[in-house]
């Protein structure tokens, strides 16, 4: 029997409309990082495993894709290894190479490998496809492409300001009107751990925060608890489970929460250059909040952090984020290099746009014309009018069989071709084209000068 075809779970085919929409975002993402001085670059699909290990955490790493070492991978593990199962002394010897879990750890690489050719501050962009052996669900697959702006060599803060403005510009013009940038800081959670006596929990303590949205204050608590956080701490950020107001009054209530950590009142004095910078530029069509909940990225970022939430009324998650690490290219020798960068979750954008129904009409690619076949002698003659309407920027194409007219025609309408041309002996003669509108239904005679008018 034949085997029945099938994908992995959480990858997808797509078909000619789904990549032109897709399409769509990509130029509107590209034509912006150009426009604010981001030049692109590729890395690898995959790498050297220890370039991507321990670098997301130990569920990160677990997400990880490994690809299995080529011939006899086994036959260079010792039998003692294969005998104990144990995965974390197996996975080394027969697994070298990793697919890229972001693109965050690869771009650090490159900027270490390649540090003497570039300038600094380096500003890049890159849109590739990364994979994470995650549980898929709506919004979430384990193929799926990354749009990364990052800038390393400067611990400015305009950049951060303009990574707020490069979001808010990208969803002005993708039509997403009313997007939440969040914003939070590093140096914030931790002189809140600081503060509250359980610096030594600030993973557990940040994580268990970040979900105060999805299971409220309780479960918050509950979370905490059970991870060793005292009762007396918990006391102490309850002020965090209510935490309302404006920017500048959040700001304000921070700096008394935090005035007894050095570190802590950094955040809030980097917090507040950011905010007051937005206020006063002002943004297209996206909201602005501070999110002392927000804690993405805690084993990399060290300032800033980014989330962008969709419009109110639209169920998904994050649809981009980001943030400021002080030392990323440290693990791979290079110190002191700060850089500050943000990702747009295409996936995510596509299935807001589509629920909203936010994609332009003249998004697709399908041809704007079918030339109807009516043999050998016309199609030739339709051929050589063919090149001249492409070489005008006008998509057509000719039916490649002397078929039927209804199926010809049931053709340009599955498609949604708008219009089709007859070419019969009279036309040859008189060198015109009979031109019908599918919609209208209405003829008209027109020479090739007219067509091309009309079609464009």
């Amino acid at each position: 029997m034949a085997q029945k075809p099938s994908i992995p779970k959480g990858t997808r085919d797509f078909s000619s409309t789904e990549v032109a929409k897709r399409n769509y975002i990509f130029s509107i993402i590209k034509s912006n990082f150009e426009k604010f001085g981001f030049q692109p670059i590729e890395t690898p699909t995959f790498e050297n495993s220890e370039t991507l290990m321990g670098k997301y955490g130990e569920e990160g790493d677990r997400l990880i894709f490994k690809i299995l070492n080529s011939g006899e991978y086994l036959e260079k593990v010792e039998d003692q290894i294969l005998a104990d199962k144990n995965t974390k002394k197996l996975t080394p010897k027969i697994s070298e190479k990793a697919l890229r879990y972001d693109l965050t750890v690869p771009f650090a690489r490159y900027v270490v490998q390649h540090q003497n050719e570039l300038e600094f501050p380096f500003k890049r962009y890159q849109i590739q496809p990364v994979w994470r052996a995650d549980r898929p669900q709506k919004g979430r697959f384990r193929e799926f492409y990354q749009c990364d702006a990052d800038v390393v060599g400067s611990n400015s803060l305009w950049q951060e300001v303009e990574l707020v403005q490069l979001y808010d510009t990208v969803f002005s013009q993708l039509g997403l009107k009313g997007v939440t940038i969040k914003i939070n800081n590093r140096k914030i959670l931790s002189g809140i751990a600081e503060v509250i006596g359980a610096s030594d929990k600030l993973i557990d303590f940040t994580v268990a925060l970040d979900k105060l949205d999805k299971i409220g204050e309780d479960g918050v608590k509950k979370e905490m608890l059970e991870k060793g956080i005292s009762e007396t701490a918990i006391e102490k950020v309850q002020p965090l489970f209510n935490f309302t107001g404006t920017i500048a009054e959040k700001i304000e209530k921070l700096g008394a929460l935090l005035k007894t950590s050095e570190e802590g009142t950094k955040g809030v004095e980097e917090l507040q250059f950011i905010c007051n910078a937005i206020d006063t530029l002002g943004l297209q069509s996206a909201h602005f909040d501070l999110d002392v909940t927000l804690a993405r990225g805690l084993n990399y970022y060290t300032g800033a952090i980014f989330e962008v939430a969709a419009p109110a009324g639209v169920a998904m998650g994050s649809i981009g984020g980001g943030g400021r690490y002080d030392d990323l290219t440290g693990i791979f020798g290079l110190k002191n290099m700060s850089g500050v960068g943000i990702s747009f979750g295409l996936d995510r954008i596509y299935l807001v746009l589509e629920e909203l129904g936010l994609f332009p009409e003249t998004v697709t690619t399908k041809p704007q014309a079918l030339f109807i076949n009516f043999g050998d002698h016309e199609a030739l003659y339709a051929m050589q009018a063919m090149a001249q309407l492409r070489s005008a920027g006008v998509r057509v194409e000719l039916f490649p069989d002397k078929a039927k007219l209804d199926k010809q025609f049931k053709y340009a309408e599955k498609k949604g071709i708008p219009f089709v041309i007859f070419v019969g002996a009279e036309e040859i003669a008189n060198r015109t084209f009979k031109l019908k509108n599918n919609h209208t239904r209405e003829e008209q005679i027109v020479h090739l000068a007219a067509l091309t008018a009309a079609l464009q």
